[in-house]
């Protein structure tokens, strides 16, 4: 039995349906479930929580019966039993023939699983490399479908999107990349660890698709001197989507601010993640 959380989100139980493998780095796993048909997103880079379950569990463990109280029923769970939630953007829907959300797509990078990463590999990576048909998740995700855990909302005299992702961006990244309409110009640079990992995006727009394949051990340094000696097309009235290491994205974002003079107001700067800490590190600090 799922329950409602607070408007527009809400909890949905789902299964995994497929798994694909897209590159080293890269693992795409679908679900469904009958509470998809009360999904709802127009975002394309839409925020969603997952609770997944630890080794031997039959399902995550979220006491979603708290209703409202479910945050601290979760918490004060063993850290054996407590399901392990993670942040991931939606990679893409499709509906059925009624209209309704059937299936969704979500993109894990499996840090620390690639070949000679050298980093030990967190707990949803691993539940991603071994997710098979029917196992059973928890997501935390939209009812509405313009909601606050969507960022990419360019303004209407947008007439140059500028995008940068690294790999934990990069699915929604693609998934902005492939709806931007025609006669939209786009220039767009994605990080990947491993030249396996580059993905064939088709889209209307007049879009340049740059991927940085390497290690990104170096920081935020060498992403900066590409973007500083890369010629943007001229434009009034630009908008700007990062999203990536919270460090690199700070850097970024005062490029295009203080080097580039773009608005501001005109750029979205989303962290995914800190560089040292997990993201119970990071909840914990706010």
């Amino acid at each position: 039995m799922t329950t409602a959380v607070a408007a527009p989100f809400r909890f949905f139980a789902l299964q995994v349906v497929r798994t694909r493998r897209l590159g080293p780095s890269l693992a795409r796993v679908t679900f469904a479930g009958p509470d998809l048909r009360a999904f709802h997103s127009d975002g394309l880079d839409q925020s969603l929580s997952l609770f997944l379950p630890h080794p031997g569990q039959s399902g995550p463990a979220v006491p979603v019966e708290l209703g409202e109280g479910w945050w601290q029923g979760w918490r004060e769970l063993p850290d054996d039993v407590r399901a392990v939630m993670r942040s991931y953007t939606l990679r893409a829907l499709r509906r059925d023939d009624d209209g309704h959300t059937a299936e969704i797509d979500v993109d894990f990078v499996l840090h620390g699983l690639e070949p000679d990463s050298g980093i030990q590999a967190g707990p949803a990576a691993r539940w991603a490399a071994d997710a098979a048909p029917g196992d059973r998740v928890l997501l935390l995700g939209p009812a509405v479908a313009d909601n606050r855990a969507i960022r990419f909302r360019p303004p209407e005299d947008t007439d140059l999107v500028v995008i940068w992702g690294d790999e934990t961006a990069v699915p929604a990244a693609c998934a902005i990349v492939e709806s931007l309409p025609a006669g939209t110009r786009a220039r767009v640079w994605l990080q990947v660890p491993h030249a396996e990992d580059v993905q064939d995006l088709r889209t209307a727009a007049d879009a340049e698709v740059t991927w940085l394949v390497g290690d990104d051990t170096d920081g935020p340094e060498a992403t900066l001197a590409t973007l500083r000696a890369a010629q943007l097309p001229p434009a009034e009235h630009p908008y700007v989507w990062i999203a990536g290491e919270s460090g690199c994205v700070k850097q970024l974002r005062r490029h295009f601010v203080g080097e580039r003079g773009v608005d501001r107001r005109a750029v979205t700067f989303v962290g995914y993640w800190r560089r040292g800490l997990t993201e119970e590190q990071l909840r914990e600090q706010g």
